[in-house]
Parts: structure tokens; sequence; C-alpha cells
């Protein structure tokens, strides 16, 4: 960083983004809203970019980041595709979906950003701010969550000066996300096979065994103990107890709820939001509704079980 002590926040306007893309490409940070929640973007060809996304986050190095980029024709310079690979982005890019894929020997990323690893994560993301971002810039972006690592995603740009402020350049203010959880990853194997590493807004169809890909770390969000609010966290609560804050859902209501109406977008789209205002809130426990576990709700259950953890 820059020697600054304040993150500048700035309207994510076309002044904005390519004020962004210029503290880009000289090697800074800048969170950016997508459409699944905003992201710490660095140059994935730099390593020492790269290199100040795990210090500003304080993540762990073994895990590895996400290359946005603008489209299938960029991911082809940096992954090998499969017919199975090349299906998968024409179905879902641009949209919030990560494809784990083998990486080219001349990709040209940093280390850092696989880990050491033989594959890469690459998504194309759907929002506008971050496809201008992108076309501004001409180089890929590693985006992780823009949070100190463990704790709970933003989805707005107040919850990332929460606790990245003073920490990186700039946030782009974009309003808040519309998905909520991060996107569902994907690999695609050399037999064609695809396997669902973490789920998020999409249902590929595809499940596995979470205590296999533990073992693994392919990709991220697979820490056993992630989107930590800082207390502890009961699942799937009727009612709360007198020291807790609760998290309603459907017929439980609560100090806040994820949906009143028993909405599965609706929650997965306040879920964070929610978390960020139990982990302030003066009750030093909290406790969570049930919620179903399909559809998007599986991606829920998966960062509520992180959370507790």
């Amino acid at each position: 960083m820059s020697g600054k002590n304040v993150t500048e926040v700035r309207l994510a306007d076309a002044a904005g983004i390519a004020e962004a893309a210029r503290i880009l490409e000289s090697g800074g940070l800048v969170a950016v809203p997508t459409e699944t929640v905003y992201g710490l973007a660095a140059r994935a060809d730099s390593a020492e970019a790269v290199a100040k996304i795990y210090a500003a986050k304080g993540r762990p190095d073994f895990n590895p980041l996400i290359v946005h980029v603008t489209g299938l024709a960029q991911a082809e310079r940096y992954a090998e595709f499969s017919p199975e690979a090349r299906a998968l982005a024409a179905a879902h890019w641009p949209g919030p979906l990560t494809l784990v894929l083998p990486r080219r020997p001349d990709a040209g990323l940093a280390e850092a950003v696989t880990a050491g690893l033989p594959t890469v994560a690459l998504r194309a993301p759907a929002h506008p701010v971050m496809q201008a971002l992108l076309a501004t810039c001409g180089f890929p972006l590693a985006a992780p969550s823009a949070n100190r690592s463990g704790f709970i995603s933003p989805t707005t740009a107040d919850h990332v000066c929460a606790s990245l402020d003073g920490r990186i350049d700039m946030v782009l203010d974009g309003g808040p996300t519309s998905a909520g959880v991060e996107s569902t990853i994907v690999a695609v194997r050399a037999d064609g096979s695809v396997e669902e590493l973490r789920p998020g807004p999409l249902a590929i169809g595809v499940q596995t065994d979470g205590d296999s890909i533990e073992a693994r770390l392919e990709a991220p969000g697979q820490l056993a103990s992630h989107y930590a609010p800082g207390k502890p966290v009961r699942l799937n609560a009727t009612g709360a107890e007198p020291d807790e804050f609760l998290i309603g859902f459907g017929p439980v209501a609560g100090d806040v709820t994820l949906s009143e109406s028993g909405d599965l977008a609706e929650a997965a789209a306040r879920l964070y939001a929610a978390l960020h205002e139990a982990a302030r809130a003066s009750q030093p426990r909290i406790a969570v509704a049930s919620v179903p576990d399909d559809g998007v709700g599986r991606a829920i259950n998966d960062r509520l079980r992180r959370a507790a953890a």
C-alpha cells in the first residue's frame, strides 16, 4: 500500500472504474462488487500484487484464488478447456460459476494464485462494474472475497471497510450485491466428470464428499472454519436463549430474518448482512433458524456450518 491510513471509497461510475484500473495496473488493491460478494482484486499476473492480497486478508497462502476474466476467450489463455468445460462456460458465463481446470504451462499467472497446484480457478463475473473493470484493465484479476480471512464475507462497501479499511487502496461502491453467497465451484476432471468443490447460487447437478475435498483444498472457501462472526453460532434454532441474537427464517422470527416468507434466494442475499449485524450485536452468542437444504439452501447451510465450526 502507498502509505494510506484510510481506504478511499469511490462510487463505481466511469471515473471510479478508471481510477481503480490505474491502481490495479500499478499493483494496488481494490475491492470491487460482483454479483456474489465484494472481491478484493489485484492483477493476477503480478506476484507482488497477489502477495498484497494474502497480506491484507491475513489469508493462508495454501488457499488458492479465483482468477476473474472477461469470458471464455480470455480464460483459454490460462487453462486447458475440455468440451465439458467449454459447455459449462457457454451455459453459465458470465455468472456465479467458477471452473477449476488444468493450468496452461504458459499461463503467465503468479504462482501464488494457484497455491502451487496444477489447476487454476476461473470465473467470468456478471456484475457490470466488475465486467467494466476487467474490460478496462485488459489483464486478469485475482479476487477473493474482500474481508479478513475466515471472517464474514462482504455484500456492501461498508462491510469491506469494516475489516479492510486502511489495508487496501480503494473500494468501488456499487451498492449491495445480489446473489449474496460466493460462486459455485466445480472441477472438470480429465475423464470429463464434473465435481462440485463448493456449493453456491448455481446448482450444477453434481455433489461430492466434503471430507475428501477438505484434504485436497483445491479451491477457495473449503476450509472447515470460515465466514466466522467471532461468536459461538448455534444452528437449527427454533427460538433464542436469553444470551443469543437470533437470525430467523420463515416462521421463526428473529432479531433479524433471512426471509420472512421463506424465500431461499432472499435468504442467500441477506445471509452475510445478517451475520454482520449479529456480530455487532450486544449478545455474546448467535442462533440461526433452520434453512431447507435444497437449491441455494445448500450453499446457505454450507456457509452456516463453516461459520459455526
